[in-house]
């Protein structure tokens, strides 16, 4: 008995050596070649990568396609036909009669889709296994393979492909990287519309303050007492700032959205060089979420801290290497640059020279700093042209 277990185990381990001295490829999962791809991504392997990508994108078709058949074949088996549509039935037969390939394909789809959805419909599980084949993260992936090495156009397309299927990306907040993404080939392409396009969808999906604010009364979203109330609040944060200046702004409101803020950064900096009334708004949130996080992550350090002013804010700043970092990452200096141009731009020269003023004694400002000594000495619009 222990010699024929032994030599089993001799056999077990000659063919796992034979496979691999033979260079057979071992059976990877649609997932696992989605992260080796990203792996050879990020370490510059943009070949090997795109073939990962390509691998994840077919293997998870396969295997979704094998369920969906799988399913069709017990569908129409004559004893499943006659249960109708209910899936709560047939679902049980699947378990009670062991039809394991039916059970693990319904298993499957009430892992990735939630079973309320289906309106207890066999028809809708199935066409939920057709869904399924697709996948967007690696469409994704392939689209960043193409960016990469030079190809937006393709790169968009990716974009456009894995965005029309964003319902089925693992994390719900992958479609705003995606978005980011896109908006950014577009920019680079000078596709300024449909940039545009990208950015509000960011907003209008991650931003309720914003949402509630711009919506329309009789448009499908925020109930209309949301909408008065985001939009009394818009209004006392813009007459606020417009009125009491910066500081005062700063001091009264807080507001923290890190999925927006960029968003309305980019569209306020295109909004502002083509002279668009419309960048006030949009810096004035981006102004607000970037002051609100660095105040955040000093109270976080310094719990007695109290805000007075941008100019004690910016000695705070300039002593954590981590807010000094995300100055940079946000483009505070320039934010603020082209809030004061935009509040100048629409009549308030008061705020402007606040924001300027703060601007000309920031070293680290660099060509802000420069451009707001400037403005001091001699206000007027920016140049506009045209684009971000």
């Amino acid at each position: 008995m222990r010699k024929a277990t032994k030599s089993l185990i001799i056999v077990l381990v000659f063919a796992l050596c034979a496979g691999t001295a033979f260079g057979q490829r071992p059976v990877q999962t649609w997932w696992h070649s989605l992260e080796q791809g990203k792996f050879n991504f990020r370490n510059g392997d943009y070949g090997r990568a795109l073939i990962a990508f390509e691998d994840a994108r077919r293997q998870r078709r396969a295997m979704y396609e094998r369920m969906e058949r799988d399913f069709i074949n017990f569908l129409s088996l004559p004893e499943v036909r006659r249960l109708g549509d209910s899936l709560d039935w047939i679902e049980r037969f699947a378990n009670e009669r062991h039809h394991p390939a039916a059970a693990a394909a319904l298993r499957e789809v009430f892992f990735r889709v939630p079973r309320a959805s289906l309106g207890n419909s066999a028809t809708r599980a199935l066409e939920a296994l057709g869904r399924l084949q697709e996948y967007p993260e690696a469409e994704f992936w392939i689209g960043e393979v193409f960016r990469v090495q030079g190809d937006l156009g393709l790169a968009l397309e990716q974009y456009r492909r894995a965005y029309e299927r964003r319902e089925f990306f693992e994390n719900p907040y992958f479609n705003i990287n995606l978005l980011y993404r896109k908006a950014e080939v577009l920019r680079i392409r000078q596709e300024f519309t449909e940039m545009e396009r990208a950015l509000l969808s960011i907003i209008q999906s991650t931003d309720t303050l914003w949402t509630g604010a711009a919506a329309e009364p009789r448009q499908i979203g925020p109930s209309r007492q949301a909408q008065a109330e985001a939009s009394f609040a818009v209004q006392a944060m813009a007459r606020t700032l417009e009125n009491d200046g910066p500081n005062r702004f700063l001091h009264l409101f807080r507001y923290t959205n890190p999925h927006s803020e960029e968003a309305h950064r980019r569209l306020g900096f295109y909004y502002a060089m083509s002279g668009r009334p419309s960048a006030l708004p949009h810096l004035m949130f981006a102004f607000l979420i970037q002051n609100s996080t660095i105040i955040d992550e000093v109270l976080r350090r310094q719990f007695d801290f109290s805000f007075t002013n941008l100019t004690d804010l910016a000695q705070e700043i300039n002593r954590v290497p981590l807010l000094s970092s995300y100055v940079q990452q946000v483009d505070y200096f320039r934010t603020t640059y082209f809030l004061a141009d935009s509040l100048f731009r629409n009549g308030r020269l008061g705020p402007a020279r606040e924001l300027w003023t703060f601007l000309s004694t920031q070293s680290q400002a660099g060509e802000w700093q420069a451009r707001s000594i400037s403005q001091l000495a001699n206000p007027r619009l920016e140049q506009i042209i045209g684009r971000p």
